[in-house]
């Protein structure tokens, strides 16, 4: 009940890394199906159908299910504790987005065993997803729209958290890159999400109600879904990697003994990202027919979003040079982030060129280029900040060989797998296509990225094998084991509930390492020591979530013959839907007018625990 009803932001963190931790293992498990069936020519093993739906659930599950929680995992554990706050701004919508993302992720993987999953890939361009006769887009439209509301209340947050909770002293410009790149891409949630909800309430009134948003026959247009979802999937793609790139700064700095070299040309690059990312999206649209000159212009701007990323390249390699560089495990994912993200980024540049990728479009080249942003970028940021906050978040230290043994199988295996690929795209195997034919030199390649594939699943197995190992062990982690430079170090390992004793004072960019230049042990407080107020738990948020849960089904099921003349007026007069959404809007009216008082740490409490922050 204590998980159920937390609205403690290291909890949901936690909560989030588990359910984010839970939807990667099942999205690689079908990524390893997928690998499976095209490791020889002609097997038969996931043929048409089944093929379709794995390609289209290991993509959701990867992007929306696993790598955005475990992003916003991070962003609840550490940024209120990089800018000495004592919670969100919003503790009860913190937990409300967690559980709306929770169910939605439930609600879609559900479509497995309740008559097929969604199969119209993870982009789910119409007519494909327009097709009624399978139930299986539906599980994608609704549970999306669940998640992606909670994913827009934990952008909020977040905002509203960075611009008012900063400590006394933590200017913009004193903050840590991790909690800037939290704020830009709380801001692209912010603008981004609303498309795709659009998009998808579009997508759902077509399938469930006989719109015509895309329907051709009825006066609909098909490349008006491409737009909604392009513009606001390549906002989402760095939604997904800035985060990475701050976990990637803190990292490189802390293990280099060095300050982060350029700080402020890596937060307006930052920013010119955050930007330029809503300019970029018709490159992925290039051969729908727009002509020459729209194709230039997003040409153009793709080109140039190359240019801030590539500054922030340099800077943590600027970074290293002369530093005192430790190869911890945590340093070694990021290290070997660098050069795997630049592959990724040299051949974003030559998709970006419309001619060169009339020719690329939708074969493995496309494929390869996307992972080695994604998995080689994104995956791993997150694991160089699982290595690197683990013993902050759970008071224990990950095992140092295990974890450098998960860096090289994975590091290996990812190679293996997806530098093939290049060529395979190259050489004409077109993506999303569930077999090859034998005698045109594609063997090789297919082959080699199975045995990668593998690989990468033995390096997950080898770190899941770690938290188990550290989980058996005592909290008994140091507050700074890495000697680091930024607030987050200046608390207990794992963060008592409410933080900081007393909000510190913050006299410079590395608020930590500044005090520890001028021989303090400690934080300068900005607060006498007094009582703390502390909101209530509550069960609402999970209340409501699990009642839209319900809806989702009561909308979906509504034209499918139950046999029953009672399931089909429950579900076909939209009863259940109903029911569901009144539980919903029952808990806002509650929460409206039920005062919450909280609680109050009292200073005796805080007395006996020692330090003062």
């Amino acid at each position: 009940m204590d998980w159920l009803t937390t609205i403690d932001h290291k909890k949901i963190g936690i909560l989030y890394f588990l359910a984010g931790g839970m939807f990667f293992l099942i999205g690689g498990l079908e990524a390893l199906l997928i690998r499976i069936q095209l490791l020889y020519p002609n097997l038969e093993i996931f043929v048409g159908g089944t093929f379709n739906q794995l390609i289209t659930m290991h993509g959701t599950t990867m992007i929306f299910l696993a790598a955005m929680p475990m992003l916003l995992g991070f962003m609840n554990a550490i940024v209120p504790l990089q800018i000495g706050a004592r919670d969100v701004a919003f503790p009860f919508l913190n937990s409300l987005g967690f559980w709306l993302f929770f169910f939605g992720g439930l609600l879609l993987n559900l479509s497995w065993f309740m008559g097929g999953a969604p199969d119209a890939g993870w982009t789910a361009y119409v007519p494909l997803s327009t097709d009624t006769s399978l139930f299986g887009v539906d599980f994608y439209v609704v549970g999306l729209q669940i998640s992606g509301l909670g994913t827009l209340i934990g952008g909020i947050n977040f905002l509203v958290t960075i611009v008012n909770m900063r400590a006394p002293g933590m200017t913009y410009m004193r903050m840590p890159l991790f909690t800037w790149t939290a704020f830009i891409t709380s801001a692209l949630i912010l603008f981004a999400f609303p498309a795709v909800t659009v998009g998808l309430v579009q997508l759902m009134f077509d399938r469930l109600f006989d719109g015509n948003f895309f329907n051709v026959a009825k006066g609909g247009n098909i490349v008006l879904w491409q737009h909604i979802f392009w513009i606001f999937g390549h906002p989402e793609v760095y939604i997904l990697i800035l985060p990475a790139f701050g976990i990637i700064s803190e990292v490189v700095s802390t293990f280099s003994k060095k300050r982060l070299f350029g700080y402020s040309s890596m937060v307006f690059a930052t920013i010119l990202i955050g930007f330029l990312g809503f300019m970029v999206w018709v490159h992925h649209m290039y051969t729908v027919g727009m002509g020459p000159v729209a194709n230039s212009i997003f040409a153009v701007a793709t080109m140039a979003i190359a240019v801030p990323t590539g500054i922030k390249i340099f800077n943590w390699l600027f970074t290293m040079w002369g530093g005192q560089i430790r190869f911890t495990a945590a340093n070694l994912w990021a290290v070997g982030f660098i050069p795997t993200f630049l592959i990724g980024g040299m051949t974003g540049v030559m998709l970006s060129v419309p001619p060169a990728d009339f020719q690329y479009h939708d074969s493995y080249f496309v494929v390869a280029h996307f992972h080695y942003t994604i998995v080689g970028g994104m995956m791993f940021g997150i694991f160089a900040g699982f290595y690197y906050w683990w013993p902050k978040m759970f008071g224990r230290m990950l095992n140092e060989g295990l974890g450098k043994l998960h860096f090289w199988t994975f590091f290996i295996g990812f190679h293996l797998t997806f530098f093939p690929q290049h060529f395979l795209g190259l050489m004409g195997m077109p993506r999303r296509v569930y077999t090859f034919l034998p005698g045109q030199q594609l063997e090789l390649g297919n082959f080699l990225s199975t045995i990668g594939a593998a690989l990468m699943g033995v390096g997950v197995v080898v770190f899941v094998l770690n938290i188990i190992i550290a989980a058996m062990k005592p909290a008994d982690a140091p507050a700074d084991p890495w000697d680091g430079r930024t607030l987050e170090w200046t608390i207990p390992s794992p963060a008592p509930e409410y933080n900081f004793k007393q909000l510190p004072l913050v006299r410079g960019l590395d608020a930590l390492f500044k005090e520890k230049m001028a021989g303090n042990k400690e934080m300068t407080p900005a607060e006498p020591l007094g009582p703390i107020h502390m909101p209530s738990p509550s069960i609402l948020p999970f209340i409501m979530s699990l009642a839209l849960f319900i809806s989702g089904f009561g909308f979906m099921f509504a034209r499918y013959d139950f046999g029953s003349s009672l399931m089909n007026t429950l579900f076909g007069d939209h009863i259940i839907a109903i029911f569901g959404l009144a539980i919903f809007f029952l808990c806002m009216i509650i929460r409206s007018f039920k005062d919450d008082p909280g609680w109050h740490i009292e200073l005796e409490e805080l007395q006996g625990k020692g330090g003062k922050a």
